[in-house]
């Protein structure tokens, strides 16, 4: 009598049955199904060995039970997407749940590439400038009117030109006699350094920084030597062709202000009367 061969959990003879080795050990069919198959997540029935066992996140359907959720349809062998655990077609799915191109007002499908820009969608083939046409991907771009532009384009058409260098003004622009120029471009004539946000004045339509402005152009005090400006209110003495800063008009020998007062000049110099009685 030959050996026995025997089922590992009920002990039921396999000869002349099917069976199922799982780890070296054989079951029948029964054993197995109690013991290994997967429960049905829609009709709760345990999944047979003559089945397809379908598997998603830890989850099992029988192939007839793996349905759209929404239209009921087959999801074997089709692309699916899932939403609060609901397994739906990529048609249901976009109609419930994708955004709206907001350029064709098409879906964007799950999985296909999208722009987004200040809450709109967009399909990548659909973001494109207003201007030429072409799609803008991840390169930089100007939204005006509710229209995109690439930067190529959108200085072409909108951006004002610099007066100096000819070139577009994209950010940050001064405006000065009514014409546009480049922060970097509207500089003092004399010493080249930016007038944006400085003080400045101007002289025959070119301008100049104060500094350069006093150098070239300002009087200068007949006692100290330096410009007098007489911008911004500061204010001065003048005198028979000469001017002092209001601080240097004071009394060559007493050093006394003589702004307001009276005065004598002997020579170069200008004296308090009370100074002058000497002379």
């Amino acid at each position: 009598m030959g050996e026995r061969y025997d089922c590992t959990e009920c002990q039921e003879s396999l000869y002349g049955h099917k069976y199922i080795l799982k780890e070296e050990k054989p079951y029948c069919i029964k054993c197995y199904e109690t013991l290994f198959s997967n429960t049905c997540e829609v009709c709760q029935k345990l999944i047979s060995c003559t089945s397809k066992d379908l598997s998603y996140k830890d989850r099992h359907w029988h192939s007839d039970c793996f349905l759209c959720t929404k239209c009921s349809r087959s999801l074997f062998d089709r692309p699916f997407a899932t939403k609060n655990e609901m397994l739906m077609c990529i048609e249901c799915y976009s109609n419930e749940y994708s955004a709206k191109c907001h350029a064709c007002l098409k879906n964007i499908m799950p999985g296909s590439k999208k722009m987004e820009h200040k809450g709109n969608s967009w399909h990548e083939s659909c973001f494109t400038c207003n201007r030429c046409q072409q799609p803008i991907g991840t390169r930089s771009f100007v939204q005006k009117d509710a229209n995109n532009y690439c930067l190529p384009c959108y200085e072409k058409q909108f951006a004002l030109q610099c007066v100096h260098c000819k070139k577009p003004i994209t950010t940050g622009g001064v405006n000065y006699h009514d014409q546009p120029w480049h922060k970097e471009c509207f500089v003092c004539i004399g010493c080249k350094q930016q007038l944006a946000g400085q003080r400045f004045t101007s002289r025959d339509d070119f301008a100049y920084c104060l500094d350069c402005f006093c150098n070239l152009f300002a009087k200068k005090c007949a006692y100290c030597t330096t410009p007098i400006s007489g911008l911004g209110g500061s204010k001065y003495i003048s005198f028979e062709q000469r001017q002092w800063h209001n601080d240097c008009f004071n009394c060559k020998r007493c050093c006394v202000s003589l702004v307001g007062r009276g005065f004598l000049t002997c020579k170069d110099d200008i004296l308090c009367p009370d100074c002058g009685k000497d002379i």
